[in-house]
């Protein structure tokens, strides 16, 4: 008869299935409480009057008499049906779970069962489960303030769709109304079932007392530690409550309270009984029900036996413990999580220096593990729930880190060293388990059948373990023996047993050690989970996030702060299948706070190294060549023997004076730094990955991503651009500074194993676009508004001179200050690091804005060009006739303008040329290897070819800084500007006549006194050397495009140019032609520039003679000096 009741599967079951329904009820309540969440049933205007009556006659609801106030319910029944069934549904799961432990309690109870924690364990602790999970569930429904308005609305619209109310809704009605004061009710439920509860409660006296120590007494019996006995290192931990020393503290503390709630008749009668209570009440003011719903112990206690007749001394005892928690409660937790941080780290250390002995200490890391998860959730519900109390430090702890920390690294222990666990616990119950089981069945006088069977199963099974099966890695299941075993607690528990199982204790002991022993072999992750998963902290998030600020704040817990989010890993292991629409929100929940304690630790350590490189910086600073004038001085002065400082001036310290020491115990800002940055990478040793709800989540990727970021910051703010006063840091400062960074973080993979390298490869490469990935302003793009708004708009005005001499643009002298040198931003050596900063990407945006302005330049320029058509026209066919060229002259207009202009373009090709320039040494340097067949491609073109095969490599030898006869992006730039009013012909018209203009207007320039050819600059005062340069690209552009012969424009111009220069010497005017000698070496310049004209074809136009002569006479002008 006992083993048809099952009641060993029956407590398994209803177990599992409590579970459930208690988290569903908590979800129901939450839903409902959460505007976000609420149902929009009952939050419309127009349901209102419906609920109100609804709560007003609940369960006794008239659905036909009073229609008018269920107007809306009837507008939308199908909608109300659809939903609220699911929380019907829900209220009847309660009904069902209800209904199945009654019939399950009152089967134990007429089975008059036997419990004891410390022999059938598992029957007993499944049993007492049952009690608290239930009381639970039905706390936590009369928690939910519109359970009666859900199943009212349910049940009227089932009426109206179906005619009649749903069956199960008068009991569901009558439940509700039963448990609007939940403890009264159980406790009149459980009265006929206080026998069996409070034996099962004081076989906890032996367990929980000893559990519940101050830290003093733990400390004392040196608990946990593998160092205390040295000569028992190696010996096994065993004892005969193995299952009690790893179960938590706040399960059994849940058990005494609700029990003794429920069965509260033995506290006036039984002595034990009250003691165990009292201890249960001084532990804490609150315990948790389910996730964040706790129960205030005192509070629920108080008001219940207030209602009793002869409870007064019971509820001074209540008032007599709360006083004693408040005072004493917050100190005691407090030392014990300060005992277990030095616990488990001395544990650990032993552990991993000794992973062998986890075979025989196993047991001492889940206590371990059980222990602290106890002292973190005490800490958490109370710091949720926190009393009004005179020391609120005590509910605040700021080294929880470290905590957190070892509990996790004991489980990656256990984790990693699994097949050593499993191993010795192979051997152990094969070798040892077996024939001690073997040898107590055998001093057993009786032995029923059915309990011969499972017991002689037990042997033969653990007698079949081999080595050779780990070896082999074999999966182990012993899911099947520990079932039997709790099947074999409950046929031995029932009264009159055939075996009963108190008066076997050994029996039940030798399988309580390998029940546990049986679990190092198969399921050791659930073991794990079982003592030390933290999902709790999911539903605290606000005190979660507070303990990861305080830890954070201490120096001593940065090492430590990588705990947090991993926890978050927990996270995913507290759903339910009863359950489902949970999991979506704890998913967000979790990574929301994983990301936050991520990006926060990747900040600290970001900012730190960030410091540590910005010292470096100006340390590498004070070594740079332009600070070295001081020290030259200096050193002058004591050659000379001049006097030295006065004693009130402060002696400039020199480079690497910070490094020497007199006292090395005095702690420099570096060394605070550092220190720091060691103890924020000791964190990221944690682990490298981890998952959160099947996310993959590297830490190392958050630092990286945020140093991306601040260095992306850092390298702006280092450029100094100012656009008001259009200041900027010169490109070799910048670049200068940028590898002491660089150098300062390659340390960084010495902490922590990140890719440097990666990460200023992306760092620089986002500074080569105009734009970085967060839309802010690159050094790229800084540069390149500050070389056209600054130092080419004053280039074009000639208050800076393009210098072909020193390859550079120098500052013209002028009675103003200039607010930065030319030559400092301008010459190779900038350029090249200019090149290296912001790299080809950056170089090609720089081309294409310098091509930009060229080609607006140009528009103005085919303006006039069709605003004096007619006389260029004429002057086209006329310039070998100087009367008539004479004639045609004075009718042209705008020479002036068009020169200034064509040397403006001239002026932003030749520093385009030069960065182009500085770009190819740089790529010279860094990949000869690309840059070399680049070239020979280029050299292979011949005239030949087709064209746009030749622009499609000179644009690929362009991108890579080579000089090209046909500057490929100002042949597209031509190329766009054309519109669709004109013709291939009209545009070829206009490129003729502006050569023509250009040519007829040469003569204008020895107008200007600043015409004047420069020796030390080797070109013109005003530059319009630079026209050489405008007219040779601008016309191999423009006739390139046109599919033209370049050569033969060329010619026309030279011939045209020539002519109307030598004009010039027939004028006797001298005010006009002073800077004739100047202007006539404009053609050669033009001649040398261009790959398309030679010394022969200008020698055919333009005598040699002149201009011999004209560079005698401007090198005449120069003043030599020696020494």
């Amino acid at each position: 008869m006992d083993y048809q009741q099952k009641l060993a599967e029956k407590l398994s079951i209803l177990n599992e299935r409590g579970n459930g329904v208690l988290i569903r009820m908590n979800y129901i309540k939450k839903t409902c409480a959460d505007p976000k969440t609420r149902p929009p049933l009952l939050t419309e205007k127009a349901t209102e009057p419906a609920i109100k009556y609804i709560n007003k006659k609940f369960p006794n609801i008239d659905f036909r008499g009073n229609i008018q106030n269920l107007t809306s319910i009837q507008r939308q029944k199908s909608e109300v049906l659809a939903a609220t069934s699911s929380y019907y549904d829900s209220f009847l799961d309660v009904i069902e779970f209800r209904d199945h432990v009654y019939e399950l309690l009152n089967t134990i109870d007429a089975c008059q069962c036997f419990f004891d924690i410390l022999i059938n364990f598992d029957f007993t602790k499944n049993y007492l489960d049952l009690i608290t999970t239930y009381t639970s569930v039905i706390i936590t429904l009369s928690r939910i303030d519109d359970k009666k308005a859900l199943v009212g609305m349910f049940n009227c619209a089932h009426e109206m769709t179906n005619g009649s109310s749903d069956p199960s809704y008068p009991r569901l009605g009558q439940m509700f109304v039963e448990y609007e004061h939940p403890l009264k009710k159980l406790t009149e439920e459980f009265g006929p079932h206080t026998r069996s509860v409070t034996a099962a409660l004081l076989s906890l006296r032996m367990v929980y007392p000893r559990r519940n120590l101050p830290a003093e007494q733990w400390r004392s019996a040196q608990l946990l530690s593998l160092l205390s006995a040295p000569a028992a290192m190696l010996d096994p931990t065993c004892c005969d409550t193995m299952a009690c020393e790893y179960l938590s503290m706040e399960v059994m503390e849940r058990w005494i309270v609700i029990g003794f709630l429920l069965c509260h008749t033995s506290l006036n009668t039984n002595q034990a009984s009250q003691e165990l209570w009292k201890m249960a009440l001084r532990s804490g003011l609150f315990l948790t029900l389910t996730r964040d719903e706790v129960l205030n112990i005192h509070k629920v206690s108080e008001e219940l036996f207030d209602s009793f007749k002869g409870y007064s001394k019971r509820v001074a005892d209540i008032k007599e413990c709360r006083e004693h928690v408040i005072v004493n409660g917050g100190a005691l937790h407090r030392e014990r999580r300060q005992f277990l941080r030095g616990a488990l780290k001395e544990l650990f250390k032993v552990l991993e220096d000794e992973p062998g002995l986890l075979g025989p200490k196993a047991l001492f890391v889940f206590m371990a593990l059980s222990f602290s998860r106890d002292e973190v959730l005490w800490l958490v519900r109370h710091s949720e729930n926190m009393p009004k109390i005179k020391t609120p430090e005590d509910y605040i702890d700021n080294q929880m880190a470290e905590l957190l920390f070892y509990m996790e690294k004991l489980r990656g222990l256990m984790k990693n060293y699994y097949l050593v666990v499993q191993r010795y616990h192979v051997q152990y119950l094969s070798q040892f388990d077996a024939l001690v089981l073997n040898d107590t069945i055998q001093n057993m006088y009786v032995c029923p059948e059915e309990e011969s069977v499972l017991m002689t199963s037990f042997v033969s099974t653990l007698s079949a373990l081999s080595i050779k099966q780990v070896e082999n890695k074999e999966e182990f299941d012993f899911r099947g023996l520990r079932l039997d075993w709790l099947r074999l607690q409950a046929y031995a528990s029932v009264n009159k047993a055939p075996l009963p199982l108190k008066d076997y204790p050994d029996l039940a002991k030798v399988m309580n050690v390998i029940q546990f022993h049986t679990r190092m072999v198969d399921s050791v992750e659930e073991l794990l989970q079982e003592t030390s998963e933290m999902s709790i902290l999911c539903f605290y998030p606000r005190v979660f996030e507070k303990m990861f600020i305080q830890s954070s704040e201490l120096v001593s817990m940065k090492r430590y702060l990588m705990a947090f989010p991993i926890a978050c890993s927990h996270f995913s292991l507290c759903g339910h299948p009863l359950c489902p629409e949970e999991i979506g929100a704890m998913e967000k929940r979790s990574l929301r706070l994983c990301v936050t304690f991520l990006e926060q630790i990747a900040k600290l350590t970001s900012s730190v190294v960030l410091e540590i490189c910005a010292e470096q910086c100006n340390l590498n600073d004070q070594l740079m060549p332009k600070h070295c004038a001081e020290s030259i001085s200096a050193a002058r002065h004591r050659k000379q023997k001049k006097p030295m400082p006065k004693k009130g001036e402060v002696q400039k310290e020199k480079p690497g004076a910070e490094s020497l020491r007199k006292d090395r115990t005095i702690a420099t800002n570096m060394d605070k730094m550092h220190m720091m940055l060691t103890e924020l990478c000791s964190t990221y040793s944690l682990c490298t990955d981890f998952v959160v709800f099947d996310h993959i989540v590297v830490p190392t990727e958050f630092l990286i991503s945020h140093l991306e970021t601040r260095l992306s910051e850092i390298i702006v703010r280092m450029a100094n651009y100012n656009q008001a006063t259009q200041e900027i840091a010169r490109p070799s400062d910048l670049l200068a500074g940028l590898r002491a960074y660089t150098a300062s973080l390659q340390s960084l993979s010495s902490y922590i194993n990140v890719d440097v390298t990666r990460l200023m490869r992306n760092v620089l490469l986002q500074q080569t676009q105009p734009l970085d990935p967060r839309g802010g302003q690159t050094i790229t793009t800084l540069y390149t508004n500050w070389f056209l708004e600054s130092l080419l708009r004053q280039a074009s005005n000639c208050l800076i001179v393009h210098c072909p001499t020193m390859h550079c643009f120098v500052n013209q002298t002028t009675d103003n200050d200039p607010h930065f040198r030319a030559e400092e931003f301008s010459d190779i050596s900038e350029l090249k690091a200019l090149a290296e900063l912001i790299g080809a990407y950056g170089m090609k945006f720089l081309s294409d804005n310098l091509i930009w302005h060229i080609t607006s330049q140009v528009s103005e320029l085919k303006k006039m060009v069709i605003e004096n058509m007619d006389v260029l026209v004429q002057m086209k066919n006329n310039f070998d006739k100087p009367e008539e060229m004479a004639n045609l002259k004075k009718r042209l207009t705008g020479g002036e303008n068009v020169l200034k202009r064509m040397t403006i373009v001239g002026v932003i090709l030749s520093f385009r040329a030069m960065a182009q320039d500085g770009l190819k040494d740089i790529l010279h340097k860094h990949c000869p290897y690309m840059i070399g067949p680049i070239e020979y491609l280029k050299d292979f073109i011949t005239p030949e070819v087709d064209i746009k095969v030749t622009l499609s490599i000179f644009e690929l030898a362009s991108a890579a800084g080579l000089r090209c006869d046909i500057d490929p992006a100002l042949v597209t730039a031509i190329g766009s500007m054309q519109t669709d009013n004109t013709s291939i012909d009209e545009e070829y018209k206009l490129s003729c006549l502006l050569l023509v203009y250009i040519a007829v207007s040469l003569p204008t320039l020895t107008l200007d006194p600043n015409s004047f050819y420069s020796r030390e600059h080797g070109g013109h005062n005003n530059n319009i050397h630079c026209l050489a340069k405008a007219i040779n690209q601008l016309a191999a552009a423009m006739f390139t495009f046109q599919n033209k012969n370049i050569e033969q424009h060329l010619k026309e111009f030279l011939l045209m140019a020539s002519s109307t220069l030598l004009q010039l010497g027939q004028n006797v005017e001298r005010i006009e032609s002073k800077n004739r000698e100047s202007v006539y070496l404009l053609l050669h310049m033009i001649v040398e520039e261009s790959p398309f004209l030679s010394q022969d074809m200008l020698e055919s136009c333009f005598p040699y003679v002149l201009l011999r002569n004209a560079y005698r006479e401007v090198y005449r002008a120069f003043i030599v000096t020696l020494g």
